[in-house]
């Protein structure tokens, strides 16, 4: 199902012994546009620092009473590693994020997590002991040297997250014009894919807001907070209209995409959580980038 990633601000964190604090923002990757962390101002507790957690530790939330549930506990949080989330989160500080906590790497393997399409399929398993879970945890202690000397060579050049309200402040552009600002995303709740940003058109001809995927972006310049969209701004203004007040069902989802001549997102989800069946991506586009106007 898909939510309003605002729908989550100002949930409490629940964990398993106790509320940890408020979401106040979230960090998507910014190749994959997946939600790898929910940043959570801690109570008077832990000096309100503000902390990072994974979706891996993430439980259904509970909408009526505004939880997050996680399975951690307050003395876990407390003594995980004091990542800055008001600066760039380099690779080399979610190694080290990623080791206190015991989790698996969610990049590489060609899937959103890992081999996977949700959080819970990189540890689905680890929990356990046996020999395929000793299997699987020398598959990652050995990937994680890799990676972890990849992190040293290259040091905090390579921050990839961004977050989620600075984002909002950026303006699509179609390829021929301006099109509006991002107001929000949705995002699915159990795999944490961003499947679309929520963008208003009322600056330019006082339209209605309208969903864009993060497929169809050609570049984004985030040195001046610019997405630029394969897209043209006719196509955007007969495109169906977008009301936070209705679900979303994958019939409205199927007549957006068939709107814009597009491959829906689903069918390199059923690859995922169905190996047998052979996914084939469309072929990249060769045409060069062009400047926002």
């Amino acid at each position: 199902m898909l939510r309003n990633m605002k729908d989550l601000l100002g949930f409490s964190i629940g964990a398993t012994d106790g509320i940890i604090g408020t979401v106040k923002d979230m960090y998507f990757d910014d190749a994959a546009w997946v939600i790898r962390y929910v940043v959570v101002e801690t109570d008077a507790w832990l000096s309100s620092r503000r902390v990072l957690i994974s979706p891996m530790a993430v439980n259904a939330p509970a909408w009526q009473t505004k939880v997050l549930p996680v399975s951690l506990t307050k003395n876990q949080v407390k003594n995980s590693p004091n990542i800055d989330a008001d600066e760039p989160v380099s690779r080399q500080h979610e190694l080290e994020y990623l080791r206190y906590y015991g989790y698996p790497f969610y990049w590489g393997g060609g899937g959103l997590w890992g081999r996977g399409a949700h959080p819970g399929s990189l540890i689905s398993g680890l929990e356990h002991e046996g020999a395929e879970a000793a299997r699987r945890r020398t598959q990652v202690e050995d990937a994680r040297a890799d990676v972890e000397a990849e992190a040293e060579h290259r040091k905090h050049s390579d921050h990839h997250l961004r977050s989620c309200d600075t984002v909002m402040a950026y303006h699509i552009h179609a390829s021929d014009g301006d099109i509006g600002p991002v107001k929000g995303f949705l995002f699915d709740e159990k795999t944490w894919a961003i499947r679309y940003m929520i963008v208003s058109t009322s600056d330019w001809w006082l339209g209605h807001d309208v969903l864009i995927s993060p497929q169809w972006i050609e570049y984004v310049r985030w040195d001046d907070n610019k997405v630029l969209v394969s897209l043209t701004r006719d196509q955007v203004k007969s495109a169906p209209p977008y009301s936070a007040d209705l679900p979303i069902p994958r019939e409205q989802e199927m007549g957006l995409y068939e709107h814009y001549g597009r491959a829906g997102y689903w069918a390199r989800e059923v690859g995922l959580q169905n190996p047998e069946i052979q996914f084939i991506p469309p072929s990249k586009s060769t045409t060069p980038p062009r400047e926002p106007r």
